[in-house]
């Protein structure tokens, strides 16, 4: 028999569950929406009824010995009590490490999801970096720190909590205004500006693409900036201001020298990337002045599962 892993993303915008073997690759995935309404009760529901089908349909002489979780919020490390999910109700104090195990019949490794994340864009990087940095822009914004290869856990409830520092707001008048870099640049905190009665003027693009005053998301922003619509520019612009100067934060105290940017916002490629890494380089302190790359992720979508399902294998690479 061969051992294979269940890995699982729990986010605030996706669930998915994937079949994987201990050297990251994947055999399948399911992919759920999540229901924001139906809170964390919504999530478990699915997970119960795609979890059990994945392990009867490994088959082919395979055995599930594992799962790996990879959660959106806080957690306790050594429990994995997950503490808060500040996008969906529900997860408070809830054991979800004692849930899996008891429901599934196995053992469970839970982890923050961008950690998660981090660690699966590692063991899969063509570079090594003593010091790489891993962020999500998507429904929220985390982060992940490896230092020589170790995922860094800061007193066991995680260490670099990215999109929970603070930048100026300037969406309001307000001197001296000033908010989480997650607010200003999650596709959440993007799509709830956008949506703002008004917000959109109609002269742009993305007005029509909204079908006029319409629901507007981050995909329709990333066209309209591809097509040169000056409010989509300048929109994506002030974002990639605001990422920036939080961005340039962990380079300057970490001296970080690979940061990876993964999450649905930055499919919007060049487009956001371009602003980000000028923007950048304008704010870190000369100790880290061109010494560091930031890219895209190589995983994107696949990221957290494959970080999950080598949680669950123990793989030594990282998780020592």
């Amino acid at each position: 028999m061969t051992d294979c892993y269940i890995g699982v993303e729990i986010g605030a915008s996706k669930v998915q569950a994937a079949l994987g073997y201990g050297d990251g690759s994947l055999i399948s995935v399911s992919k759920h929406r999540v229901v924001l309404e139906d809170g964390a009760r919504g999530i478990l529901d699915w997970l119960c009824g795609e979890i059990p089908a994945i392990i009867r349909a490994a088959g082919n002489g395979r055995r599930v010995t594992a799962i790996g979780v990879g959660f959106g919020g806080v957690l306790e490390s050594a429990t994995g009590v997950s503490l808060v999910s500040n996008q969906v109700e529900g997860w408070k104090d809830f054991p979800l490490k004692d849930w899996f195990e008891k429901t599934f019949g196995l053992p469970v490794v839970v982890l923050n999801d961008t950690v998660a994340g981090g660690c699966g864009e590692y063991l899969c990087s063509p570079e090594k970096s003593d010091v790489f940095f891993y962020t999500n822009i998507g429904s929220g914004i985390g982060g992940c720190l490896l230092l020589k290869g170790r995922f860094y856990d800061g007193s066991g409830y995680g260490g670099i909590y990215f999109g929970h520092i603070y930048v100026p707001d300037w969406t309001t008048n307000r001197a001296g205004a000033y908010t989480k870099v997650e607010t200003m640049c999650s596709g959440f905190g993007i799509e709830r500006r956008l949506n703002s009665p008004g917000y959109v003027p109609e002269s742009s693009l993305l007005y029509k693409l909204g079908g006029g005053a319409g629901r507007y998301n981050c995909a329709m922003l990333g066209e309209a900036a591809q097509k040169k619509d000056a409010f989509a520019l300048e929109e994506i612009e002030r974002t990639a201001d605001s990422y920036a100067l939080g961005l340039s934060n962990v380079i300057t105290l970490f001296g970080a020298e690979t940061v990876v940017i993964g999450g649905g916002v930055a499919k919007l490629g060049s487009v956001l990337f371009d602003p980000v890494r000028r923007q950048t380089e304008k704010y870190v302190f000369i100790s880290a002045a061109n010494r560091y790359t930031i890219r895209q992720s190589v995983l994107m979508d696949d990221a957290v599962l494959k970080g999950a399902i080598a949680a669950a294998a123990g793989n030594t690479a990282v998780f020592t």
